[in-house]
């Protein structure tokens, strides 16, 4: 039985589409029911809808607070039988509340070998830094940001010469292979897929 899969997103869903396009294999063992975005207009949303998957927006400015834009979140996820959620470029925190109702099943990708550089600017943070090699992370998600149980990595080279934009579009090659490999393994395994330091 393949699990199913709620993708959310803000944007134009590069790694939505590195999900969707593994799911579409029969031996994948999980199936995307689901893409929500907080932004109107996202492009990942045009991803879903042409690959036939139900696509949504639910604007965390349509509503007065957090916690009522996380309810209509929970509502839609609830009403997709939705088993795991993975965030692709999804630009809000979710709280506490909405993480411990979902516990061990969200799923998040950031762009840093974590536990080194957490929040916004990474690529930037590891070139300041002087880090040799930066990456990518699949972690499961906790109420502490870009904290949380490790289920897979792959590194880059930072060049000598690199930008922030040059370190990030050599990293976004690896998500897009990570992500995926990650689900699947997530999907069959749970947390027993965790990365074992």
């Amino acid at each position: 039985m393949k699990k199913r899969v709620a993708v959310l997103i803000s944007g134009s869903g590069s790694n939505l589409q590195a999900l969707i396009d593994a799911a579409r294999h029969p031996d994948y063992p999980a199936e995307i029911v689901l893409v929500i975005s907080n932004r109107p207009g996202a492009y990942g949303l045009e991803r879903a809808t042409q690959h036939g998957i139900k696509a949504m927006t639910i604007d965390h400015k349509a509503f007065e607070n957090r916690k009522a834009f996380e309810q209509a979140l929970h509502a839609a996820l609830s009403d997709a039988q939705a088993d795991i959620i993975c965030l692709a470029g999804f630009m809000r925190i979710l709280t506490a509340d909405f993480v411990n109702r979902w516990q061990d099943r969200i799923l998040n990708i950031h762009p840093s070998l974590l536990p080194a550089f957490k929040g916004l600017n990474v690529q930037q943070q590891a070139i300041d830094a002087g880090a040799a090699e930066s990456g990518c992370t699949v972690h499961v998600v906790t109420p502490d940001l870009d904290d949380g149980p490790i289920l897979g990595q792959r590194s880059v080279p930072v060049l000598a010469d690199d930008t922030a934009e040059t370190l990030s579009a050599r990293i976004l090659k690896e998500e897009h292979i990570l992500y995926p490999e990650t689900l699947a393994r997530f999907a069959e395994k749970g947390l027993a897929a965790t990365r074992k330091a």
